[in-house]
């Protein structure tokens, strides 16, 4: 469990690097407002993508080695970044791409530790081990002040030292459970999507909570320079206490999932990010305001990121290895179209509030969808399942 959550936590980190730089860099390479927003996307959609590689590999050869050898990808990125430099948008959405290997880390990190724990307890371990999206917090807290004081470049030199350390670690202490797993293949995946209506429930709701949190984690370094004026420093702080609320509230909405049932849990969590959001592009009140108002919808969608995999382990006990990529993926692909369309609203537009209020809706359509759906699947698995619904 603690080399699941260090890897997944300075993974999540470095993935999410290119957000709180976003301002040093689109100053120093001269970007717009859509190309700023698709360069902080970009890592994200790439991490979604390669999520379903990663678990397969992980698969064939273990979550251990399929953790260090995207690790080790990684920090040769970095290093490279650090030492050739960044010159162009095209080389910054290259590094990006790249960076994806991190995103994809999801796909090791939660099999790795829930593979340990019976389905009663899926919620919590999971929780635990999702909570390492707390990384970043710490880039965005460091990213800037390291940038102002060494350049932007550096940064990812500085990042390879903490990843060293957590290889080291990873190394010596991660396990693979001893348990049989099935390898997948690409027809598997297509196995669980077609005539499955629940496998796309869950997509489409995980699409909304962890693409919430990764799009707006990614995005609100931006919102807050553009919007208030904040320097990169104010607004990766702001920010930092952002996805603080959101990583911390994971585990505890997989905690609150294992004792009232992830529906009842994540019903709760669209409503309020659908009226908390939608007063955000209303522009109620100012800064603090608007800050306070983002600190409470990342601490909503970290608990729904929790409640999501609560209910995972008992819809497709035998298919959680691919659910686990496929139901990634999608919220990773939920996050890049967030973050991407803030910026190419607000590029058009010239505001943030018809994104905001489009992403509002989304959340309160996934509130009437899931209502619909959930006396269903409370009456269907009641039975097969020991954890609630």
């Amino acid at each position: 469990m603690l080399s699941a959550f260090l890897y997944f936590d300075l993974s999540f980190m470095v993935w999410y690097l290119l957000g709180p730089l976003q301002v040093q860099i689109a100053q120093a390479l001269h970007l717009d407002t859509q190309q700023r927003a698709l360069m902080v996307a970009v890592p994200i959609l790439c991490g979604a993508i390669l999520r379903l590689f990663l678990g397969m590999l992980a698969d064939a050869i273990g979550a251990k080695r399929t953790g260090l050898l995207a690790q080790a990808a990684v920090m040769l990125t970095l290093l490279a970044a650090w030492g050739l430099g960044v010159h162009s948008f095209a080389q910054v959405l290259l590094l990006g791409a790249l960076l994806g290997i991190a995103g994809a880390s999801f796909s090791v990190a939660l099999p790795l530790a829930s593979r340990w724990y019976p389905p009663e307890h899926q919620g919590t371990a999971l929780g635990i081990a999702g909570a390492g999206n707390s990384g970043t917090v710490l880039a965005a807290l460091f990213a800037p002040v390291l940038a102002a004081a060494f350049g932007y470049e550096a940064v990812f030199g500085l990042a390879c030292l903490p990843l060293a350390l957590v290889m080291i670690v990873f190394f010596a202490c991660a396990r693979d459970a001893p348990v049989e797993i099935e390898r997948k293949r690409f027809s598997d995946y297509g196995r669980v999507l077609i005539g499955n209506r629940d496998s796309w429930w869950f997509m489409f709701f995980y699409s909304i909570t962890f693409g919430g949190f990764a799009g707006f984690a990614s995005a609100l370094p931006g919102y807050f320079h553009d919007q208030f004026g904040f320097d990169p420093k104010i607004a990766g702080w702001a920010t930092a206490a952002c996805v603080l609320a959101g990583s911390a509230m994971r585990p505890l909405g997989g905690v609150i999932a294992d004792r009232i049932g992830g529906t009842r849990t994540l019903l709760a969590v669209y409503l309020s990010v659908a009226v908390l959001v939608a007063a955000a592009g209303q522009g109620v009140g100012g800064a603090a305001i608007t800050v306070t108002l983002f600190v409470a919808t990342l601490l909503c969608l970290g608990a729904g990121n929790g409640a999501v995999f609560q209910l995972v382990p008992q819809r497709f006990g035998a298919d959680i290895g691919l659910m686990t990529g496929l139901i990634g993926m999608a919220g990773g692909i939920g996050g890049f179209l967030l973050a991407a369309g803030l910026g190419v609203l607000k590029q058009h537009t010239g505001s943030y509030a018809l994104g905001l209020w489009a992403f509002a809706g989304c959340a309160l359509l996934a509130w009437g969808l899931l209502s619909n759906v959930s006396k269903q699947w409370r009456h269907q698995w009641a039975a097969l399942s020991a954890a609630r619904v």
